[in-house]
This record gives structure tokens, C-alpha cells and sequence, in this order.
């Protein structure tokens, strides 16, 4: 017998809040106790688990009974305890998204508060086509039921992560009640969903172990977690939770934030796969330079450009969809992972549509590639450009209430609330006068800083000659800069390139949808 406490973070120094007054999200791998030299999946548990009063619980696992608030469930192999974490709270609403009685997923929702529950017809409608999009691409399923544990709250840490049969998601309390303000995040639940198939049923070779206490190798995440971004994005545009225009905005964002981070003159892409075993995850000063995770996002990219080259070599009778249902449709129902090597990824590629993949993944992945891959981008009809006007949806996230000012495109840096800068891209015009993300900015050519200040400030130099003037702050010592640039503000966009085939808007459309227009 095994008696010990674990205490969770109080407070977001010591890291993700994980239990509040109304809510908790359990991780059996936090207090769990077993038996050194056996496969995870040979240990057999029989977890109880003892609830506040009044609460209810979601989770993947199988319940046996529940006496008041103690929950017994059914015995489970190790491996799969630590990949079912509970979600529980004293607010809760399930909601029915399954395809079928043969795919049942729901979509557990707790809250800091009932009225964060409210949930539109047509909210509710995006869900349950985010789950019909997935059994068309993927055709195929490998859990038994799959839960979205999803919490709603400013208090317990909003958390993406992905399990084999269920996914932990946190959104803000208002993700329902405020739903036209969170445009940015609403992939989290396609991504998460996608790693059932793509990192949970088949994953890299490298990144299966027999126990967990064995590491893991990542160098096969660009596929885990870059296709997954890239199919989470697609699924979300899909389902209707974004509409086309708004996934290409976020698309034209990552595709600029590349351009202008000169990171990728020096490090490869692979390389990125080391950053959480060099830094776990923790924030990376110069992220424009050192580079970080970046295997998400330019993994998107360099997946839309797999996708429109199958769909240019093929006449547009083939694509990344087929590619899918073979490489993740096998073993319908099949509960046991099926790992896979780079050389399996490419004989896929190569099944679908013969090609050079193994060149291709090489040069984009494997070697060092100083130019952004937007070949997808432009492949698709689309090229990237940029006005002095940012989306609607991007100035309502990310200026909301006038508090932050994102410049990074143009002056290179970005401005938090009370004038702190967030970020400072290398080698931009702010980062050559000086400027670095540990200060805050004070004044603009004599005048108080507010966002507002400072955009008319870059468009009032688009017509002068002379230098903007900033003062900032560092510590208690104040510094002022000259910053030659007359660019004007720049925000970007997708442009659609006439007489070109539409393949993007065909990718992003509803299974079904509207074929490629040349």
C-alpha cells in the first residue's frame, strides 16, 4: 500500500492550473504507481475514483458503478489509463455528436459557471459536422466511444492534448456565449481529434515505447503533429467552424510570420522536433531566431503543398484525402497502435500519386530551407499579399479593446496591454534601431503610446522621410530609438491569382463540395 498526496499549481507560476472550485482535470499519470519491467499495456488497474459532492465526471474509460460520488471503473491496461484523464465539475452538459451507433462521440462540456453552457442550434451543428467531416476523411475509426473533454473556464489552464480515445481541450469561459471572437483557436478540437488516427493508431516507430519510463525519439513529429495541424485546420474549415476566407487569413498569418522570422536560414525544420527536450516547452527568447516548435506550422504549409502537388499531378482526381484513408483507414475499430517510418510515409505518398516524395520531404524537412513553403499556397490559386487593413476576425482577437497592437509584419515587433512588447522579430526595423522584447513602450514622436498612436505613427512616416521616434522603458531606465521604416502598416492576406485552378477552396470545402474551378 502506496500512500502520497499530489499537489497541483495554484497559480500559473508553477504551472497549468489544473483544479478550481467548479472544475478539475484529472491525470491518472500524476498519481499512479506500477510495477517496473512489464509492458504498460500487461499491467492491469481497477481505478476508483472519490468526487466532491454533486459533481459529474466525463472520460473515455468504462464505468463499473458509482455509489454517491465514488466511481469505480471497469480494469483497464495501464496504457490506457494514462491516456483516459477525467474531467469533472459541478457545471456540466454532454451533447450527442456521433455520425451513427456505430460512432459514438460526445462532447462533454464543464464550465466556471451554467451560463458558459448555452450553446446555439447552429454551434452545435459545426460540432457535429467536425465529427462527420473526420469519418468521411478518415473512414475509419479506432476507439470505442471518443469523448471531447472540453472545459470552458479563466480559471483551470486551457490545455490542448490529444488521447487515443478521448482529447483534454480548454477554451475561455466565453467560448460559446462570445463565439464570433474566437475564430483563432477553433482547430484545437479538429487537431485534437485528428491525433486518434494521426499520433495515437499510427505513430512514428520512434515514438512508441513499451513503458513510460523509456524516451521517446520526435524526429517523425513533423508528420504527428504537422499533419495533424495541416488536418485539423482543413476539417475545422470543413465543418463550418471557420468559414474558407477565415482559414486562409490564418494560413496568409503563418505563412508571413515565417517570412519574416530568419530562423530557417540556419536550422532545419527536422531539428525543431529536439525543441522539447531542449527546452520542455518553456518560452524560447528570439523565438524568430532560435526557432521552436516550428514543425507545426510550416508543417501545415509543407502538407498543402503535398496536397496540391497530388492534385496537380492527378488532374484533380486525387489528393491528401486519399492519402488518409490509406495510411490512416487501415484496421477499422483496431484499438492497438500501428507505428510507421518515413519510408512507410513516402510509400504511401508514392501509392497515391508517384512522385519524388522522398526529395520532396528531404529538401522541405531535412535540409536547410532559408524561403517560406507557400509553393501550396500558390499551387492552390492563392499567393500571399498584404493592405494597411488586418481581417476583421484577427483586429477583434487579437486588438480587442484597443490593447494590443500586432506590427509584426511591419516595424516588427508586437505591443501588449500597458505598452509591453510581446515580441520583437530578428533582423526586422525595430530589432536594427535597437528595440528588444524586455522593454515597454512609452511614447511615440512625443506622444503618449496607445495602439492607436502607434498606427497612425507608421502611416503618418509611409509619407516622411523622417525616423519614428520611441521612447521605451527597460527597468528604470529609458531609452529612445529612431526607427527609419515607411512601409506603412502591412497585414496579410491571400490573394486569389486569376486563371489559376481554385484547389485551396476545393480543399477547404465540404466533402461533397464544389469541385476545382480552373
Amino acid at each position: 500500500e502506496a500512500d502520497f498526496q499530489y499537489l497541483s499549481p495554484l497559480r500559473k507560476a508553477e504551472g497549468r492550473v489544473e483544479i478550481s472550485d467548479e472544475i478539475a482535470d484529472l491525470a491518472w499519470s500524476n498519481v499512479v504507481l506500477y510495477p517496473a519491467g512489464h509492458f504498460s499495456r500487461q499491467i492491469r488497474m481497477r481505478p476508483t475514483l472519490k468526487l466532491p459532492a454533486g459533481w459529474k465526471y466525463a472520460t473515455a474509460l468504462e464505468t463499473a458503478s458509482q455509489k454517491g460520488n465514488v466511481v469505480r471503473f471497469e480494469e483497464t491496461p495501464l496504457n490506457t489509463l494514462v491516456d483516459s484523464p477525467v474531467f469533472a465539475g459541478s457545471h456540466f452538459k454532454r451533447v450527442d455528436l456521433s455520425t451513427g451507433p456505430e460512432n459514438t462521440v460526445h462532447l462533454d462540456v464543464f464550465a466556471d459557471a451554467e451560463e458558459y453552457l448555452a450553446m446555439t442550434p447552429a454551434e452545435l451543428e459545426v460540432h457535429q459536422k467536425l465529427v462527420a467531416e473526420a469519418a468521411k476523411l478518415y473512414a475509419s475509426h479506432h476507439y470505442r466511444h471518443y469523448d471531447f473533454l472540453l472545459l470552458l473556464s479563466d480559471k483551470v489552464g486551457g490545455v490542448g492534448l490529444e488521447h487515443h480515445q478521448s482529447s483534454e481541450d480548454g477554451h475561455p469561459k466565453d467560448y460559446f456565449t462570445k463565439w464570433e471572437d474566437g475564430v483563432g483557436g477553433r482547430d484545437l478540437l479538429g487537431h485534437e481529434y485528428t491525433h486518434s488516427w494521426d499520433g495515437k493508431f499510427r505513430r512514428p516507430a520512434d515514438l512508441w515505447t513499451a513503458s513510460f519510463d523509456v524516451p521517446m525519439r520526435d524526429d517523425l513529429l513533423w508528420v504527428y503533429e504537422g499533419m495533424t495541424q495541416y488536418w485539423g485546420n482543413v476539417l475545422t474549415a470543413r465543418a463550418g467552424m471557420r468559414t474558407a476566407s477565415e482559414t486562409r487569413d490564418v494560413m496568409a498569418r503563418v505563412a508571413a510570420n515565417f517570412d519574416i522570422s530568419p530562423g530557417r536560414t540556419w536550422r532545419p525544420l527536422v531539428d525543431t522536433t529536439n525543441q522539447e527536450t531542449m527546452s520542455h516547452r518553456g518560452p524560447v527568447s528570439w523565438v524568430s531566431w532560435q526557432r521552436a516548435e516550428d514543425y507545426y506550422t510550416e508543417g501545415m504549409l509543407i502538407w498543402l503543398d503535398a496536397d496540391t502537388k497530388i492534385r496537380e499531378l492527378s488532374g484533380d482526381r486525387k489528393s491528401l484525402d486519399d492519402f488518409a484513408k490509406l495510411f490512416f483507414g487501415v484496421d477499422n475499430g483496431s484499438f492497438v497502435t500501428h507505428t510507421y517510418t518515413l519510408e512507410d510515409v513516402v510509400a504511401a505518398l508514392n501509392a497515391v500519386q508517384p512522385f519524388d516524395w522522398a526529395g520532396f520531404l528531404r529538401t522541405r524537412v531535412y535540409q536547410v530551407a532559408p524561403q517560406t513553403p507557400k509553393d501550396g499556397l500558390l499551387r492552390g490559386g492563392y499567393r500571399l499579399t498584404y493592405n494597411d487593413t488586418p481581417a476583421d476576425w484577427v483586429k477583434r482577437a487579437y486588438e480587442k479593446d484597443d490593447a494590443v497592437a500586432d506590427l509584426s509584419t511591419s516595424l516588427g515587433l508586437s505591443v501588449g496591454k500597458d505598452g509591453m512588447l510581446v515580441n520583437v522579430w530578428w533582423g526586422s526595423p525595430a530589432f536594427n534601431a535597437g528595440v528588444t522584447p524586455d522593454m515597454q513602450l512609452s511614447a511615440i514622436d512625443g506622444e503618449q503610446y496607445t495602439p492607436d498612436v502607434l498606427r497612425a505613427a507608421v502611416r503618418k512616416a509611409e509619407s516622411s522621410k523622417t525616423p519614428m521616434q520611441l521612447l521605451l522603458k527597460r527597468g528604470d531606465r529609458f531609452v529612445t530609438v529612431s526607427v527609419d521604416y515607411h512601409g506603412g502598416l502591412r497585414y496579410p492576406h491571400l490573394e486569389r491569382v486569376a486563371g489559376t485552378p481554385d484547389r485551396l477552396d476545393a480543399i477547404l470545402a465540404p466533402s461533397g463540395g464544389p469541385s476545382v474551378v480552373q
